[in-house]
């Protein structure tokens, strides 16, 4: 093993960090993953900084929390001024591919303000949010000319104007109709497309090939599965790998309904959530949900085998994570979003190849850790200049590699804008009115709701989240304290981005070097 040359960052969509048998999983066995948790460190307590796609992403892909870089959902561009991952590594000439799916926006307004349209390379990069995509494949809809998996597809026989509507994500129903994996009571057919051609080996592959045809030169690769995200359609046979023995108990208790916060009510009258309040629904969705992780697991060994075979295990530093969870169910709710552990909480594996990261290895490390953390560890590793008037998560290294933690944080935090959303209609609220936050310490998570009651939840003796402490008046003490934690990190927040601090230093006090005199007697 070497010194860190490149970076192979994995992310799964909606993959919740209790569905892996390295995090106790009793029935899911998933020893690819596993193995790089034995290469490496395993972070159990590691938290997204919102629980959409959107903003989370931007998060990791930045350094900064929501409420710096501005993204606050899915539909809602990154700023032209905020810097990715690929503007601190493409200066070093590394290259900074992407391989599946971003959910970054493009800042059209904002290119067109700098004059930066009009076809150039540079607004290819900045369009993209500095990755170079190899193949951009999101998931959630049929795949566009910024992906060659339909053509791909086609190739192989699946003659469709929509392969992916077609095969990928539909069924042979029983009656001998095409049905749909939007509709969950299918999910436990098997989908049209075979197993070899289905997304998740497909993006793999493309992964491979990039690896391969890099050689010896630098690399950042962000591989990035659309699954197990929804269609919930698993190809056979993991399709049939799992039953409803073998999934999780339920979270959720009829004591949930009483006493409601609005917020939450509007969601669990959302579309998603009332199918999963259906009896047979989680136990027709988890096992599909399942064999697909089970099949992002046996790839990711093809994947770790082919890295080896290159000598590239030796120098890559390899994180594996999700862009946040999927509650399946628990506490009566569909999708992701509330901030419940479910979907907060994210599987969080470090494998660092340095020899200095020998005694960590294989250690399960129980310290905070935030999606922000990704970029300013990769910057370390490295050897690239911190940003530290930009970057608001931290390097893990030290964690890694046995540096200095004394004042490692004690807290995380999360952000929701909930105005897409249905719930802003049945709440009537304004687009501007529906702002959230968290803060989580060891022992309670608090979450302040704009112009509603806050949510407390004590996870010491309630570690399931089933009783909500928000409006119990004994407790008024811990909120006004949670509350004061989040006003001083929203004071903390990284606010002057121009210029680095550095310059700061370089410029206190200097006025009378540049014949400025203002003041004297």
């Amino acid at each position: 093993m070497g010194k860190v040359k490149n970076v192979l960052f994995i992310m799964c969509d909606q993959l919740r960090a209790d569905h892996l048998s390295c995090a106790g999983h009793p029935h899911l066995k998933t020893p690819a993953i596993d193995g790089l948790a034995r290469h490496g460190v395993l972070f159990p307590r590691a938290y997204v900084q919102s629980g959409v796609c959107g903003p989370s992403r931007m998060s990791y892909y930045t350094g900064r929390y929501m409420f710096s870089h501005g993204a606050t959902w899915n539909r809602v561009p990154l700023s032209v001024r905020e810097r990715t991952i690929g503007d601190y590594l493409l200066a070093t000439g590394m290259r900074v591919a992407l391989a599946g799916k971003t959910h970054v926006l493009p800042d059209t307004d904002g290119l067109e303000r700098y004059g930066i349209e009009g076809g150039s390379a540079l607004a290819a990069l900045m369009r993209t949010g500095r990755f170079e995509e190899l193949d951009r494949y999101d998931g959630h809809s049929p795949p566009g000319t910024e992906s060659g998996y339909a053509a791909y597809l086609r190739s192989h026989g699946y003659t469709s104007d929509d392969p992916w509507s077609d095969y990928v994500i539909s069924a042979d129903g029983p009656d001998g109709k095409i049905v749909s994996g939007w509709h969950m009571r299918n999910v436990h057919l098997p989908a049209r497309v075979a197993e070899e051609h289905s997304e998740t080996a497909y993006m793999t592959r493309e992964a491979m090939r990039f690896v391969e045809g890099m050689g010896e030169r630098p690399w950042f690769l962000h591989l990035s599965y659309v699954k197990p995200h929804w269609p919930y359609m698993a190809p056979a046979p993991y399709h049939a790998l799992y039953g409803a023995k073998d999934c999780l108990p339920l979270n959720r208790d009829e004591s949930e309904w009483a006493d409601q916060h609005p917020v939450l009510a509007a969601y669990r009258r959302h579309e998603e959530s009332q199918s999963f309040q259906r009896p047979e629904a989680p136990g027709t969705v988890r096992p599909a949900y399942m064999g697909l992780i089970k099949q992002i697991d046996d790839w990711l060994g093809r994947l770790f085998d082919h890295l080896a075979k290159l000598g590239r295990f030796d120098d890559t530093l390899i994180l594996f994570t999700s862009d946040h969870g999927d509650f399946l169910g628990d506490h009566w709710l569909g999708e992701k979003e509330m901030f419940y552990e479910e979907a907060l909480r994210v599987p969080f594996i470090v494998y660092d190849p340095d020899p200095a990261a020998d005694p960590s290895r294989g250690t399960v490390d129980r310290r905070f850790v935030e999606a922000v953390d990704v970029v300013p560890t990769t910057l370390a590793a490295l050897g690239q200049p911190a940003y530290e008037h930009l970057v608001e998560g931290r390097s893990l290294l030290p964690l890694l590699r046995g540096g200095k933690t004394e004042a490692w944080r004690d807290a995380v935090f999360s952000e929701l804008d909930y105005s897409f959303r249905e719930a802003r209609l049945l709440l009537k609220r304004g687009p501007r009115d529906c702002r959230a936050m968290m803060v989580r310490t060891d022992r309670w998570k608090y979450v302040w709701w704009q112009d509603f009651r806050p949510m407390l939840f004590d996870l010491l003796d309630d570690p399931r989240e089933r009783r909500d402490l928000g409006a119990h008046e004994s407790y008024a003490h811990i909120r006004r304290a949670m509350e004061e934690r989040l006003d001083a990190w929203l004071k903390a927040r990284k606010t002057r981005v121009t210029v680095d601090d550095a310059y700061v230093e370089a410029r206190t006090a200097t006025h009378k070097k540049h014949g400025i005199f203002f003041g004297m007697w």
